[in-house]
């Protein structure tokens, strides 16, 4: 812009019109759209806070920003210091955001589950990002929460920002999310529905609309292999709970700080397959291309729709952006492959309610292999599932003991542990059956069919795929 030939200054530029010393100014003040093809079922009147539009693509710069502002306030962030965290990703890049203005670098840990995309954007953005194990127990040496323990403990100058933990991050949502959402639904908000992973979006905001409206309800998103739900409802942290899911950016296995149980009045748990189809729907048929924690979202706030009457509001929050899961959710041959895909013929629901599978029956590690010999014999199994203090951690087929006892007859007295394979991979009840079979191989015979709601797992074999087709 010139004035004559003389050049504007900075100054002079009025910076009520958009314009920032750099991009972390335009964190926040993100729009609420209306939902109407989504939504059509629901009764109230249902807006998406749409935090895409964050620099980053997702809500978790806000509270990035405020970790990093507050650590260096009380001393923690100094000067060249590398910021490490463990992350599913949009954290690490609200992290890293930052970290590239004010000069810091990034070391993020992040687990083997999470989206290709994720990954390849933090190393975009400078940060040495590490992929650890997705099922081990958070204390494990090997679980990415572990390892950025470690790292801190050997870099010189570091800090972790422990987005769990860090208060920092619900105060964020405290100050900037949550006023937003009352002012622009000028304070007409009755319902909140949010997807809980650390727990600071949902408790941040909810405690802010809780104040100002004291009967706003807040209801939190799960998903199942997580332990909120029932930790809300019975004060106990079951870990028999525990095992592997898909839906990212939601859930966990351990009680974050953050995590506010008194603010959240209701998790509702939602399956990965419905998470995953409702992603998809998100963009098909509003146009916004948001993320899978938004899926989990809409699927949990369609269970909820009895809740929600004519004439109140609900907010629900999208994360984050579509484009991290093109390689998954939007990629229809991995929807395919996980058996997300709708299509026509019957269900593993209806080989289980025509008793062609059976229940669950499992060893554990410590069981004996000829115990697991008579026990598949007695039951006619060709394999086993193998548990550890109730969570699936490996399996044992009939030709595996076979081959180890006639090369050694005295592993009969030995642990399965010592035998087993690998864990047969989990599937939703409502997968097609026309999906279940390229999932079944020689190197893989079974795969563990799970009815969520009914608490209930189930064993299927090529075998019995066979007999539906």
């Amino acid at each position: 812009m010139v004035s004559g030939d003389k050049p504007i200054s900075i100054e002079m530029i009025d910076m009520s019109r958009n314009v920032f010393d750099n991009i972390l100014g335009t964190i926040g003040d993100t729009p609420l759209v209306r939902l109407n093809r989504i939504t059509a079922s629901i009764d109230a009147t249902v807006y998406a806070k749409v935090e895409t539009f964050n620099p980053g693509n997702s809500i978790k710069d806000r509270m990035a920003l405020r970790m990093i502002e507050d650590a260096e306030r009380q001393g923690l962030l100094k000067p060249g210091g590398t910021i490490i965290e463990g992350t599913s990703g949009n954290t690490g890049m609200g992290l890293a955001i930052a970290a590239i203005v004010k000069g810091y670098k990034c070391i993020f840990t992040t687990t083997d589950k999470q989206s290709p995309e994720k990954v390849d954007a933090l190393r975009a953005f400078g940060a040495e990002v590490i992929v650890c194990p997705t099922d081990v127990d958070p204390e494990d040496p090997r679980s990415y929460y572990s390892v950025s323990s470690r790292l801190v403990r050997e870099t010189p100058n570091s800090w972790k920002a422990n987005q769990y933990d860090n208060l920092s991050n619900s105060q964020a949502h405290y100050e900037s999310t949550g006023p937003e959402i009352w002012e622009q639904t000028e304070g007409r908000i009755d319902h909140l529905v949010v997807g809980v992973g650390t727990g600071g979006t949902i408790c941040g905001t909810g405690r802010y609309l809780k104040e100002k409206k004291p009967g706003v309800k807040i209801w939190g998103i799960d998903t199942y292999g997580s332990v909120f739900k029932k930790y809300k409802e019975t004060g106990v942290f079951d870990k028999n709970e525990i095992y592997p899911y898909v839906t990212e950016g939601i859930g966990e296995d351990f009680l974050p700080q953050n995590v506010d149980f008194s603010v959240v009045d209701h998790f509702e748990k939602v399956t990965d397959r419905d998470a995953a189809i409702f992603t998809r729907e998100i963009v098909k048929q509003e146009g916004i291309w948001a993320g899978n924690s938004a899926g989990s979202a809409i699927a949990g706030l369609l269970q909820l729709k009895d809740n929600f009457r004519k004439g109140e509001t609900v907010v629900v929050i999208f994360h984050d952006h579509g484009t991290r899961y093109v390689g998954k959710m939007f990629n229809p041959q991995w929807m395919r492959m996980m058996g997300y895909e709708t299509v026509e013929g019957p269900t593993a629901r209806e080989l289980v309610k025509n008793k062609r599978a059976a229940g669950l029956v499992s060893l554990e590690t410590d069981a004996t292999v000829d115990h697991a010999i008579r026990c598949m014999s007695e039951n006619d199994f060709s394999q086993i599932p193998i548990a550890q203090n109730g969570r699936m951690v490996g399996s044992l087929s009939e030709a595996a003991v076979y081959a180890a006892v006639i090369r050694d007859p005295k592993i009969r007295t030995e642990p399965v542990k010592t035998l087993m394979q690998k864990p047969f991979r989990f599937v939703d009840i409502e997968t097609p059956v026309s999906l279940l079979a390229p999932m079944i191989t020689p190197e893989h015979p079974a795969v563990l069919v799970r009815d969520f709601p009914a608490d209930r797992t189930y064993i299927l074999t090529g075998y019995d795929v066979l007999k539906a087709l």
